[in-house]
C-alpha cells in the first residue's frame, strides 16, 4: 500500500524519525505537522523531497487549540482526500509534581495528548472509512500503564490514548485499523544526569536504550505490514513495562 500520510508532531524527535521511515518505505504524500519548529519543519521536507517522497505538505497547528485541531483536519483532507494513513506523535511531557499541579498544566497534557488525538481521529478516520480503507497509529507510551509520580497528567492522558485505541478500533471497523506503539526509555529528558541514565537503562531487560528509529519501524509496521490487527498495543521499550 502506498502510503499517504499526516504525521503529527514531525519536525523533531520521534515525530521526523517516523517521516524519514516512511520515506524510505515509499511513501507517496507525507503531510508533516509541526506547531513551532517551521525551520526543523522546512528542513525535513526538503530531505523528504530529496529522497523521492512525490509530495510533501507542511501544516500548522497548535494542538491545544480546537479550532487549529479542527483546520488541521480539514486542511489535511484537503491536500489529501485519498489519505490513508495518520500517526498521531504530538505530545506535551511537562513534569508536574504532585501537589503543585495546576488546572492549566493539567488541561494542557489532556488537550494536546488526548483530546486532539480524538478530534482529529474523528475526522480523518471517517473520512478513511469512507474511502473504504486507512491506518491510524497512535503514540501512547509504556507509563499509561505504569505512571510516575511526578508526571500524574501525562501518565494519564496516555492511558487515556491507550484506550481511546480499542475505541477508535470498534467505531472505524472493518475498513480502518487502528492500533497504538508505547515507546519506553527512548529520548530521555535534557540534561538527565548520567547516574539516572544508567539506572534507565539497567532497568529495561535488554539492558540499553531504544531510539527514535526503533519506535518509527514500529510504526511503520503497523501501517504497511499488520494485516490482521485493530485495537492492539504494540510495546517498544526493552521489557521495561514487564519489570
Amino acid at each position: 500500500m502506498m502510503i499517504a500520510c499526516l504525521i503529527t508532531g514531525s519536525a523533531r524527535r520521534v515525530g521526523r524519525a517516523i517521516a524519514e521511515h516512511l520515506a524510505s518505505r515509499g511513501a507517496r504524500h507525507l503531510l508533516l505537522h509541526y506547531r513551532q519548529s517551521e525551520r526543523d519543519a522546512k528542513q525535513l521536507a526538503l530531505m523528504l523531497r530529496r529522497r523521492g517522497v512525490r509530495r510533501v505538505s507542511l501544516l500548522k497547528a497548535d494542538l491545544g487549540r480546537m479550532d487549529e485541531v479542527e483546520a488541521l483536519g480539514r486542511e489535511a483532507l484537503r491536500l489529501e482526500p485519498r489519505l490513508n494513513g495518520a500517526v498521531f506523535s504530538a505530545g506535551v511531557y511537562d513534569r508536574t509534581p504532585f501537589g503543585r499541579v495546576t488546572s492549566d498544566q493539567w488541561d494542557r497534557q489532556f488537550n494536546v495528548n488526548l483530546k486532539s488525538t480524538f478530534f482529529l481521529a474523528q475526522r480523518l478516520g471517517l473520512a478513511m472509512k469512507k474511502n473504504g480503507e486507512g491506518r491510524l497509529v497512535l503514540i501512547a507510551d509504556w507509563s499509561g500503564l505504569r505512571p510516575y509520580a511526578g508526571h500524574i497528567p501525562y501518565c494519564l492522558s496516555k492511558s487515556g490514548v491507550l484506550y481511546l485505541t480499542h475505541a477508535l478500533a470498534k467505531a472505524l471497523g472493518p475498513r480502518v485499523q487502528v492500533n497504538a506503539v508505547l515507546p519506553g526509555p527512548v529520548l530521555l529528558p535534557p540534561g538527565t544526569p548520567a547516574a539516572q541514565t544508567q539506572a534507565i537503562r539497567r532497568a529495561t531487560i535488554l539492558k540499553r536504550l531504544g531510539t527514535p528509529e526503533a519506535v518509527a519501524k514500529a510504526v511503520g509496521f503497523l501501517l504497511r505490514e499488520a494485516d490482521f490487527s485493530t485495537g492492539a498495543w504494540l510495546s517498544v521499550d526493552g521489557g521495561r513495562l514487564i519489570v
